[in-house]
């Protein structure tokens, strides 16, 4: 039989046992409170230690220190953890610097497989290597300790934040011409007589990569007071791709497109023949674009050759298409009829696709450039 406690009987007042019974039956409070509540009401009911200990879970001395804390100081007392001196192990400002250094580097220069570290990973291998390196102090450091550090110093080795090389020496100047160009269009749109313009200006790109997707079972539709949202099988079929040619006029917001399953030169000089064919001839054709290949290819310059004085290209700088105004155009694509469309085969997309076009002609929107003010922050630059 269990040898009975010579501790006195741990008196709890009925207010005290309502609260000690929340707190043994709490799913968010720490486990150890929780534990704490258990031990304390068991006692009251002259349960032994020894079966204590068996229910809990926790060592006869983790139980007896338990108890010991509510008869002494009272039964709230006994869930909560007494003030207690930290350890003396210090880690010193010398090693804080190594660890800092540590997280500036990749997991790949110490000959893991990993991209980038985790807090786990960056305490696994401090430990590893911290005597070697001079810091015992770090020899038992664990991943909240690590945390700490990277915290006081404003570092998350663990993300990724992206940011865009500048790799063409004349992004300015290009940027610039670009600009000018709206402004001119804008200008020339304000004209009360717009028949007295002789350019006309639009911008082209192409936007590649739209799956052509089919269901393996049909959409459910919704149903009022039961299913909010469209219901999706998660299976399906894949029919290729496709890449959107779309050129969008400055001044009246008429849309071009195209649909391919590449894009090539031989794709975008259709594009072109398009333009030529839907414009007068007395006028010149000028085309913002980006420095895709296929725009400067020679069977390109070919084809421009048999059309002089009739088209003018005006380039983007290198990764600098998002000053492509007919990048609003694909992001307005992408939001109306390209959001999760499903069709049952490529044809049916390109349908899809032009039909979207047709739709947006039918309520033309003249795209503008607003932010001038970049325009004249490079026009003082270049005037200092």
């Amino acid at each position: 039989m269990p040898t009975k406690t010579k501790r006195p009987v741990l008196e709890i007042a009925p207010s005290d046992l309502d609260y000690l019974e929340q707190i043994s039956n709490s799913l968010v409070l720490p486990k150890r409170e929780v534990d704490r509540a258990k031990i304390l009401i068991l006692y009251s009911s002259r349960t032994p230690i020894t079966t204590i200990s068996s229910k809990v879970g926790l060592t006869r001395k983790s139980v007896y220190a338990c108890i010991d804390k509510a008869l002494a100081m009272g039964v709230r007392y006994g869930l909560k953890d007494l003030p207690h001196s930290p350890n003396n192990a210090v880690i010193t400002p010398e090693a804080k610097v190594w660890v800092v250094n540590l997280a500036c580097t990749k997991p790949l220069d110490h000959g893991y497989a990993a991209e980038l570290w985790s807090l786990q990973s960056l305490a696994n291998h401090t430990r590893k290597v911290a005597i070697e390196q001079g810091h015992p102090c770090l020899s038992l450091v664990v991943k909240s300790t690590i945390h700490g550090i990277l915290q006081d110093n404003k570092l998350k080795p663990h993300k990724i934040k992206y940011y865009l090389e500048k790799r063409d020496e004349d992004f300015d100047h290009k940027m610039q011409e670009v600009l000018m160009v709206y402004k001119e269009v804008e200008l020339q749109n304000k004209t009360i007589n717009q028949q007295k313009k002789q350019t006309i200006t639009l911008s082209v790109d192409e936007k590649p990569g739209i799956q052509a997707i089919e269901n393996t079972a049909p959409d459910l539709p919704p149903v009022a007071n039961k299913h909010q949202a469209v219901s999706r099988d998660h299976e399906y079929i894949r029919h290729g791709t496709a890449s959107i040619l779309a050129g969008i006029d400055l001044h009246d917001g008429h849309v071009f497109a195209q649909v391919h399953p590449r894009h090539r030169s031989c794709e975008f000089i259709q594009l072109l023949k398009e333009f030529d064919e839907y414009y007068d001839k007395e006028y010149k054709i000028r085309v913002i674009l980006d420095n895709h290949s296929s725009h400067i290819s020679k069977e390109t310059r070919a084809y421009l050759a048999t059309r002089p004085n009739r088209f003018e290209f005006v380039h983007t700088p290198k990764h600098g298409s998002w000053l492509n105004i007919v990048e609003t155009l694909f992001g307005k694509m992408a939001r109306t009829f390209l959001k999760s469309i499903r069709v049952s085969s490529w044809d049916e997309l390109k349908k899809r696709i032009l039909k979207g076009v047709e739709e947006i002609n039918q309520t033309p929107v003249v795209h503008r450039w607003t932010k001038f003010d970049s325009l004249a922050l490079m026009w003082d630059i270049n005037n200092v």
